[in-house]
């Protein structure tokens, strides 16, 4: 839900007078709604914006540049801008059933994760466990880290390593996966919306990484790729990649698509942007896409052993 409140209040203490709305895509259908109710009660005007948004780090700068305030839904505060409002939006669906799964599958001790839609439940997640007998354990993570327990798809920081198991409460692979590749537990996933738990299995993304690897040893023309976005950008660590790789350019890409990255006629890419582009988009791209770990586990930089996600990681 979202708390028109909070959003008429914003825009009546800051005298605003144009806002700009931002939503990642499950979100952006109601954005029209929201509009028409925000301009009825505040007379204001209000932009949308219609570019993709896929995290708290994927501000619209050119709306924030445009209007007096930005709403920015779905996710909680990454970046330190006055012109930009984090909206959170949170799923009401009960994690109950999903957790009483995932109880037979948790050791003792049992590190609990989630994302922000799912943050509210987190006392009744460390309820179930104590009632069950667990040892719930909720850390704190880094300066990128709004809440204990949380995670980002770019950001394990709030998973904890002295457990047993880790239960992460949520949807999708890649929260899960990555904090088992981060911490070496072993991780149970619950999702709330079928009401199911399992293990979760590495195995096979890591051999997937492992064959992008390999492809990527012989290149000599490296791109290194830059993100545009306030909260991707790596330029340090893109400069060492670099030097590190001898034959390579420094490219400034917003939004990576396989038609930018074969106009530059290099054998390789390494990705500084969010970590979630090699991994995700994999199937895609006509040449091999590495994070910077992988890049350094090639370069001998690393132990093949040693293969976990990229991670932006903060103080």
């Amino acid at each position: 839900m979202f708390d028109i409140d909070k959003i008429i209040s914003v825009i009546a203490a800051r005298k605003a007078k144009t806002v700009g709305l931002q939503f990642p895509e499950g979100l952006k259908r109601r954005g029209p709604d929201l509009a028409r109710e925000i301009e009825a009660r505040a007379g204001v005007t209000v932009i949308i914006s219609g570019d993709p948004c896929y995290g708290a780090c994927d501000v619209d700068e050119g709306l924030r540049d445009m209007v007096d305030v930005l709403f920015h839904f779905g996710h909680s505060r990454l970046l330190e801008d006055d012109r930009v409002v984090f909206m959170e939006y949170y799923h009401d669906v009960d994690v109950e059933a999903a957790v009483r799964q995932a109880l037979p599958l948790l050791g003792t001790r049992v590190g609990v994760t989630t994302t922000v839609q799912h943050i509210r439940m987190l006392p009744k997640i460390e309820a179930i466990l104590k009632a069950a007998g667990k040892e719930p354990v909720v850390r704190p993570g880094d300066s990128r880290i709004t809440y204990p327990g949380q995670l980002l798809g770019c950001n394990f920081s709030a998973a904890p390593q002295d457990v047993d198991t880790i239960l992460f409460v949520g949807t999708g692979n890649f929260h899960p996966m990555g904090v088992q590749m981060a911490t070496r537990v072993p991780v149970i996933a619950a999702d709330p919306f079928t009401g199911e738990a399992r293990k979760v299995d590495v195995e096979r993304i890591m051999r997937q990484r492992y064959a992008v690897m390999a492809k990527a040893m012989d290149a000599r023309k490296w791109g290194v790729i830059i993100g545009m976005k306030p909260g991707q950008q790596r330029l340090e660590l893109a400069k060492r990649i670099k030097a590190t790789a001898g034959d390579a350019v420094l490219v400034t890409i917003r939004e990576i698509s396989p038609e930018r990255l074969i106009a530059f006629k290099v054998d390789a890419y390494v990705s500084t942007v969010c970590p979630r582009v090699a991994i995700d988009d994999v199937s895609r791209f006509n040449v091999p896409v590495l994070t910077p770990v992988e890049f350094d586990i090639i370069k001998g930089l690393r132990k093949w052993e040693d293969l976990a996600f990229d991670e932006i990681r903060g103080d």
